[in-house]
């Protein structure tokens, strides 16, 4: 089957990216865009593009009725999904044909088969590929905990719970089945043994329609958070530290689960795999992966071409290719991982990662991939995904991947909302991840805040490079020296609720800095400060965002906020109010007024990002005000409650 124009049902990085391989293969690009997208790369990077009325993705991007008919509008012969949404819909992918168009991806009935996965258990297991065993949330005894609440459809860690006492289970379940519901469409979910510790191994696949089945290597994911991945890279360092035959074994099986469902096109089987080498099926992605990029930089294939091939009716041709030198991806979220990993929203004021080699696209060895689907000036809201970037190192060795990946991570400039990327530095250079050992456990066994502890520049060294380039915005710090000193300027700039005074003057001996020695100015301009601190010569770099100074330098980034001298009175709230953390959605309220409340007790459910947040009592106390409803919309900051004498 022949087309020239792909229409991407998707947004953001994933549209981009197979944008890119269009482009290089010479075919017309269609874009479809929420209201919330009208201005985003993605729409204006598309040859043509079509509005889908709406904000959530309900009324956008899972209208399987509206996306085609933006085909027919846009003559467009084939339909690529991307990942999320409508990507592993059979129905959807039905419709397609029955359309007429051309479906880039598998097959309906492989997307339906391995769709559910207390189906697609079974039919792995009969193919021989092993397994977990399944459990029944209602049968769940204690001798099984703890136990792993999953979705039955869809991925991404939504409608995932672990639970650890029989009592926490039916919350568990009720929470996961209404998430997996908002995500998917589907409510059901089903338990299986939870490992505490494991690693996260899967195979990427790439079959056609003549019989051949490439297993493209493997992939270790095992750094997640919230059942999430954080970190990706090819080849697996689990794989390459037990030797064996464990590779072999995990791409036969990979090869074997493709089989079973008549596979065509690019997916991935995804295993978890211990320590001993044995492995068990999870479940299997009938769509192109996040994280396939490492692969494409190890293999040298292009997936989406192999995507548009395979959907063309073309053969896969030539021996099954193999990996070359080592991969790392890190996944830049716009996120608080040290407040319970929230999401966060806002204008992204400037995007700017160095060193960057190729865009969508495989990268010269010892290269920088990035895959982004924002730029200065983007916004991310509450609808969607919280993903900014991808970020990849390729090299020769697994070492000089990860170094390389968090050299380029310290010196990005993203400014304008929260992200995890010093976390992501901090994990790449982690001990027990540059030896390959690091687990799913990872994150249990070092908290974020541990991870983060003091890797952060000095904010106090952050304010006085701040005081002294806002001073040079109005001319030269130093102007107006005198031989005989004056008095010291003063500045405060605060990091969230801590304040940094900086008093300095300039005399005989150069620039003095208030309780602190050793600090001489070398150069300062609007732009730029250069100091030298106990002899050591250091650079900045400045930015400003009305009352807000960003400060980045070799070591990461400091956001600043000048503190007036003359603030007006601060907006006061009652004691033990709680607030909304976030902009969203409230899903479900568990108290009502005047009932009593224990520290930590959950209270209430927020929907945001397609994932449920929960509030919890700050003490105990008696619920003294309740003023919201479950559907209703929250901006961050809102008050949710009031708990009453918890001191």
């Amino acid at each position: 089957m022949t087309f020239d124009t792909v229409l991407v049902a998707n947004r953001g990085e994933i549209a981009r990216r197979i944008f890119a391989t269009c482009r290089r293969r010479g075919l017309a690009t269609v874009a479809v865009f929420a209201d919330a997208d009208a201005g985003s790369p993605h729409v204006r990077e598309a040859d043509s593009a079509v509005r889908l009325p709406g904000a959530t993705s309900a009324e956008t991007y899972l209208r399987g009725d509206l996306i085609l008919a933006a085909a027919r509008r846009t003559g467009a012969g084939a339909i690529h999904p991307g990942y999320g949404f409508l990507a592993e819909h059979a129905g959807f992918a039905r419709a397609v044909r029955d359309a007429g168009l051309t479906w880039i991806g598998p097959g309906p009935e492989a997307i339906q088969a391995m769709g559910s996965k207390v189906e697609s258990k079974r039919r792995m297991a009969a193919a021989g590929v092993p397994v977990l065993a399944l459990l029944d949330p209602a049968t769940v005894t204690e001798a099984e905990l703890p136990v792993l609440v999953k979705a039955s459809a869809g991925g991404g860690g939504r409608g995932m719970r672990v639970v650890r006492t029989l009592a926490e289970l039916p919350d568990a379940v009720a929470s996961a089945a209404r998430e997996a519901a908002a995500a998917f469409g589907d409510p059901t979910v089903f338990c299986e043994r939870y490992l505490e510790s494991g690693h996260h191994v899967e195979v990427q696949i790439l079959a056609d329609a003549h019989g051949t089945v490439w297993a493209l290597g493997e992939r270790e994911c095992s750094l997640q958070r919230r059942h999430q991945k954080v970190i990706e890279e090819a080849p697996a360092p689990l794989v390459d530290r037990l030797g064996g035959d464990l590779r072999d074994r995990l791409l036969a099986a990979g090869r074997l689960a493709a089989t079973a469902v008549g596979y065509r096109g690019a997916g991935t089987v995804e295993f978890l795999a211990d320590e001993r080498g044995d492995f068990w099926f999870l479940e299997m992605n009938t769509r192109l992966q996040v994280e396939h990029p490492v692969t494409e930089c190890v293999t040298g294939v292009d997936l989406v071409a192999g995507q548009l091939d395979v959907a063309a009716g073309r053969p896969l041709t030539g021996p099954e290719p193999a990996m070359t030198g080592h991969a790392v991806e890190a996944r830049l979220y716009a996120e608080s991982p040290t407040d319970d990993w929230r999401p966060q929203t806002g204008t992204v004021l400037a995007f700017d990662v160095p060193g960057v080699r190729a865009r969508f696209d495989r990268p010269p060895a010892d290269g920088i991939r990035l895959d982004s689907g924002v730029e200065d000036g983007s916004v991310v809201g509450t609808h969607y995904d919280a993903l900014l970037a991808k970020v990849v190192a390729y090299a020769p060795t697994r070492e000089s991947a990860a170094r390389q990946l968090a050299a380029a991570l310290r010196r990005a400039r993203v400014h304008g909302l929260p992200t995890n990327r010093d976390l992501l530095v901090a994990s790449l250079l982690h001990p027990d991840f540059l030896a390959g050992t690091a687990d799913t456990g990872f994150y249990t066994a070092h908290p974020p805040a541990e991870l983060t502890a003091g890797s952060a520049p000095d904010p106090a060294v952050a304010a006085l490079v701040a005081a002294l380039s806002d001073a040079a915005t109005v001319g030269h710090p130093a102007a107006g020296f005198r031989n005989i000193p004056v008095g010291y300027r003063s500045r405060t700039y605060a990091v969230g609720e801590r304040e940094f005074p900086v008093r300095y003057r300039f005399g005989r001996a150069g620039l003095e800095v208030d309780g602190r020695t050793g600090t001489g100015l070398v150069e300062a301009t609007a732009a730029s400060v250069v100091l030298d601190l106990d002899g050591v010569r250091r650079g900045w770099t400045v930015a400003r965002y009305d009352d807000r100074v960003v400060v980045d330098g070799a070591q990461g980034s400091v956001e600043l906020r000048r503190v007036p001298r003359f603030p007006g009175p601060p907006a006061r709230l009652p004691a033990g109010a709680l607030v909304a953390p976030m902009p969203g959605t409230v899903v479900r309220v568990a108290v009502r007024t005047g009932d009593t409340v224990t520290a930590g007790q959950p209270l209430i459910w927020l929907e945001a990002m397609k994932m449920e947040h929960v509030v919890h009592a700050p003490a105990a106390g008696t619920v003294a005000e309740l003023p919201v409803t479950v559907g209703q919309q929250v901006a961050q900051g809102t008050p949710l409650a009031v708990v009453a004498g918890g001191g």
